[in-house]
């Protein structure tokens, strides 16, 4: 390695014979690509050092820079989380289903401290999804985008889960029936319209607790 109290590029381009930046230009841009034969003489001259140590071919130049990996569809600037969204319609009444999330080309960002502050969430365990009904009027109103914590399953305490209850994908406030054996819960809906109903437990699948909603004005 050179020593910078006793040269530096500009001092070494012109003690070869070439402009200020000749070196600078070299290094940091590839131009030229290689030193010539009169150029490497010189300036192992000044370095005190073998023309050898400066030949192309032992890497003395400029290094070519690796390629950014290509962003993720999710990415996110820094301090900022991606939240993917679920192709599926949260239903007031029956609803398409697959046994799998199906996600959106859409994203949401959230400001990290709002998911782990608010939220309370870690952002790989959130979705979005777009509610369709009017059961959970008014709470919820059909196009509203539900934010949804898919590790939380258990519905205690009571509140307000995305679930499949053996016939669609609905939004309901879930309370256990207490001291019901096999366990069963009650699942209600805010819209007084609407009939609450009781089911087994172990019959509905939980995708995750309502922990934000948007709503259009």
């Amino acid at each position: 390695m050179v020593d910078d109290s006793r040269t530096n590029l500009r001092a070494a381009s012109l003690a070869i014979g070439r402009n200020a930046a000749y070196l600078h230009q070299f290094i940091q841009r590839g131009t030229p690509r290689v030193l010539g034969e009169d150029d490497r003489e010189a300036l192992a001259e000044h370095l005190g050092c073998s023309p050898d140590l400066l030949k192309h071919d032992r890497g003395f130049g400029r290094r070519a820079r690796p390629k950014p990996a290509p962003a993720s569809p999710y990415s996110a600037p820094r301090g900022y989380s991606a939240v993917p969204e679920i192709d599926v319609r949260a239903s007031a009444g029956p609803g398409a289903w697959s046994d799998e999330f199906e996600e959106a080309a859409d994203m949401w960002l959230f400001a990290d401290p709002l998911i782990r502050q608010e939220f309370r969430a870690k952002p790989e365990d959130l979705r979005m999804i777009t509610a369709d009904g009017d059961s959970m009027e008014p709470v919820l109103s059909s196009g509203d985008r539900i934010l949804i914590d898919v590790s939380l399953t258990v519905p205690v305490p009571p509140g307000i889960f995305v679930i499949w209850d053996g016939m669609g994908l609905v939004a309901k406030r879930i309370e256990h029936v207490p001291h019901s054996e096999p366990p069963r819960v009650v699942l209600k809906s805010l819209n007084p319209e609407y009939d609450s109903y009781e089911r087994l437990a172990e019959n509905i699948r939980v995708v995750g607790r309502a922990v934000w909603v948007s709503r259009r004005l």
